[in-house]
């Protein structure tokens, strides 16, 4: 299919077979052809000047118009040639600086010169494109936050870690990726399904999703609470299918008999008023006859596929329950547009004691009410809530400089460890807590004075 990136349109079937790094010429129509390594000619001895002062852009600088640019395009001159033509049709050119100069045939190069270089998907190449164009289907989730999410959950290989997110199957791929297909996630969803647009674009192979479960955020109550059932599953799904294939069958036979009934009775009628009518009738009714039994098959087959993908989701929504019931997960990572508070709470259970959690928020209200939710609670230690800053700099000889334009926030992280939590303890603390005004530190000192 085709291609539209930045503004060039092209096919990547002569792609396939290379190897991730090879850089690629768009050719007419479109197709990709390797790049042959050309020496760069430094451009007549690299003439000029000390600085940028007397310059001034008025659009009258450049001698080659639009049209003089389309038709050298027209007449198949490549990309290299018209960015040479226009450093010689440029009145201000030799006056630039250097550094301005090779700022100018880069900028013109880029525009100018269809070159393509196909690189591995990554977890630092997805998250800085999705924050570049569309960091909303991300909630608005920076790279260098990601790279903390990653650190402070502990993620690493054979781990089994819980997933909620709403990232567009970022963060999931992210994990996935440093755990590299050794471990189990499980990953939590709000809705009918999850959603791995994202995790799709890092091509893992498939032993990589053999130990990936999912489970819905409907049901965890119910598994918490101890209800939890799912719809009655067939215990044996074939032979369900088998009898139900049998009364099709039947029922087949019964129509084709009525149909068989309905032919003779038009081929008789058709014989009395002419014999070419008789032949066309019998060709028509043939005709609907396999139509009719093929879209019966169809139906069937796709019944069969009905209930056999059902009874699949079941026994992995089993085994997944199953897998959480343990309540023994090495981590738990939280980034949804949904409130953290119920979420942490609620899967925090799920979770093994001295084991790290992470969640992010957009915002920090939302995170300051769970800190203080989770320090009323108990169970948790080393609480912390951060926000990275992030600038770029530029790094090039002569020239390392920071970028004029920076992020403006990342989002916010609250983190922290799990312990074991005594309810009955912490239940009675609470309430002393509640009837004593003091704060504790004061209430020790008075306790020392007395003494």
């Amino acid at each position: 299919r085709k291609i539209i990136f930045e503004k060039q349109w092209f096919y990547l079937d002569n792609a396939i077979g290379h190897t991730y790094g090879t850089t690629f010429e768009v050719t007419s129509g479109g197709n990709l052809q390797p790049k042959q390594e050309v020496e760069e000619s430094t451009t007549e001895t690299k003439e000029a000047g000390t600085d940028n002062r007397n310059i001034v852009d008025d659009g009258k600088s450049q001698k080659l118009t639009h049209d003089d640019i389309k038709a050298l395009k027209d007449k198949g001159i490549k990309g290299q040639e018209i960015v040479q033509q226009l450093i010689e049709n440029s009145t201000t050119f030799r006056d630039k600086t250097e550094f301005a100069q090779d700022k100018y045939i880069k900028k013109k190069k880029k525009k100018y010169e269809a070159v393509i270089t196909i690189v591995k998907p990554s977890t630092r190449i997805l998250s800085t494109m999705y924050y570049a164009r569309e960091p909303g289907k991300i909630n608005h989730l920076r790279y260098d936050t990601l790279a903390q999410m990653l650190t402070l959950g502990n993620i690493r290989a054979g781990n089994k870690m819980i997933v909620m997110e709403t990232c567009a199957g970022l963060v999931l791929g992210a994990v996935m990726e440093r755990m590299g297909g050794y471990g189990s996630i499980i990953q939590m969803y709000p809705g009918g399904g999850p959603v791995r647009a994202a995790t799709s674009c890092f091509g893992f192979p498939k032993p990589f999703f053999d130990n990936l479960h999912e489970f819905p955020l409907s049901k965890v109550d119910s598994l918490l609470s101890g209800t939890f059932s799912t719809e009655t599953l067939p215990s044996e799904p074939e032979d369900n299918v088998l009898a139900e294939e049998e009364s099709n069958g039947l029922t087949d036979e019964k129509q084709i008999s009525l149909q068989e009934t309905e032919e003779e009775s038009t081929t008789e009628t058709a014989m009395e008023i002419n014999q070419t009518e008789e032949q066309d009738t019998m060709d028509i009714n043939a005709e609907d006859v396999e139509f009719k039994e093929n879209k019966e098959k169809e139906n069937k087959d796709n019944v069969r596929e009905k209930q056999r993908k059902q009874w699949e989701r079941r026994k992995k929504l089993i085994e997944t329950a199953a897998l959480l019931t343990e309540k023994n997960a090495d981590g738990l990572i939280v980034a949804s547009k949904f409130h953290p508070t119920p979420l942490l709470l609620s899967l925090l259970e799920f979770v093994a004691p001295s084991r790290p959690f992470v969640a992010y928020c957009q915002y920090k209200e939302p995170l300051l009410e769970c800190y203080t939710k989770l320090r009323e609670r108990g169970g948790v230690i080393n609480l912390k809530l951060s926000e990275t800053w992030l600038r770029n700099y530029q790094v090039l000889p002569d020239r390392s400089h920071p970028k004029l334009t920076m992020s403006g926030g990342g989002g916010y992280l609250l983190s922290g460890i799990t312990v074991v939590l005594d309810k009955g303890k912490s239940d009675s603390s609470h309430l002393e807590a509640l009837k004593i005004e003091e704060p504790s530190s004061k209430r020790c000192k008075i306790q020392d004075l007395h003494c």
